[in-house]
């Protein structure tokens, strides 16, 4: 049997050590040095997970990817029921979806949950304190909230909230600035950001609000998005929010992001490979995929961006089934910190 001794493994420019992805175990009998690198590559963490949606045809379908690798998405699961239009949001270890709109009943109030470190089904969590579809969440590791929602004829200003750990019904946060459908929102691990969607009589918005998560209260204002539309996907780090897509009420490819932190309005970051609504978005706190989506067919791509840097959209992979509508969720976002 071969032997290889080595003092030490660098990177090709000689600052860093390798850069390691999946979970690590070492067993040796002299000293240890624990992997260098960013947590996003190792450590078991680092999965996107998506839910639902519409391919044509309400389906239950859940697929996961390894975000910081390049490859095509794998069968996790099942939801409870065929549905679209729902809202995920996710802790490092727990994911959910909120409502959305399913055949027979047309919109729906019930939450599921699932663990993201495992491939199964959903399993019901509670209920949203009205039914609604159209909707967006976001969170950080203990609550997740939801924005608006509705039906085509009835926005909402309604923002709810649950504590993911638990199990329950949600209650009420506070409301949005506006009454919307199809708003994109996304957090870091002390504030959420909710941006865009469909007013009233099929008008669009460019209004981004923010939300203290810890607190309950009504929207402060933030800014504005780069472009007024609805239907766009949304991802983050701890220090950025990305929205991607949308409708306004032709197709947009534009991305904009904006510094969580602080307020302002929204700058354009780059562009989809094609205009694209109904997409969906997952990150961790390197890179962000932008999924799915209608343009106008439904479409298996998936796209990435690393999001401390400004530019267009990369090739990641595929989709196993085009679909629009849909939601996903990651267990190290930038609400994880």
């Amino acid at each position: 049997m071969s032997e290889i001794k080595v003092n030490n493994i660098q990177s090709l420019s000689g600052t860093n050590g390798p850069v390691i992805s999946g979970t690590v175990e070492m067993n040796s009998t002299g000293a240890m040095a624990l992997p260098r690198g960013d947590t996003a590559y190792r450590g078991g963490r680092g999965r996107g997970v998506f839910g639902g949606g519409y391919a044509p045809g309400f389906t239950n379908v859940m697929q996961y990817i390894t975000i910081a690798t390049l490859g095509n998405a794998a069968d996790f699961g099942d939801m409870r029921t065929a549905r679209s239009n729902s809202g995920s949001a996710s802790s490092s270890t727990r994911g959910l979806f909120f409502g959305g709109a399913q055949s027979p009943s047309p919109v729906v109030s019930s939450i599921d949950y699932f663990t993201i470190s495992a491939t199964g089904n959903t399993f019901l969590f509670g209920d949203l304190t009205g039914n609604r579809n159209n909707i967006a969440a976001a969170g950080n590791n203990t609550r997740a909230l939801t924005f608006g929602g509705g039906t085509p004829s009835d926005e909402s200003k309604l923002v709810d909230y649950i504590e993911i750990a638990t199990l329950g019904n949600a209650s009420t946060f506070g409301e949005l600035s506006v009454a919307v459908l199809n708003s994109g929102a996304c957090s870091s691990s002390t504030r959420s950001l909710n941006a865009g969607g469909q007013l009233a009589s099929n008008t669009y918005t460019n209004v981004i609000d923010y939300f203290t998560i810890s607190t309950l209260g009504e929207a402060q204002d933030f800014g504005d998005l780069s472009v007024t539309r609805e239907s766009t996907a949304s991802c983050s780090s701890p220090v950025r929010g990305i929205w991607g897509g949308g409708r306004q009420p032709t197709r947009s490819d534009t991305i904009d992001y904006v510094t969580i932190a602080s307020l302002g309005d929204a700058i354009d970051f780059g562009n989809l490979s094609a205009a694209t609504q109904f997409n969906a978005a997952v990150s961790n706190s390197i890179r962000g995929l932008f999924v799915g989506g209608q343009d106008p067919a439904a479409t298996n791509d998936m796209e990435y961006i690393t999001i401390d840097t400004t530019g267009n959209v990369t090739d990641f992979g595929d989709l196993t089934n085009s679909a629009f509508s849909f939601k996903g969720c990651s267990d190290s976002h930038g609400g994880l910190g």
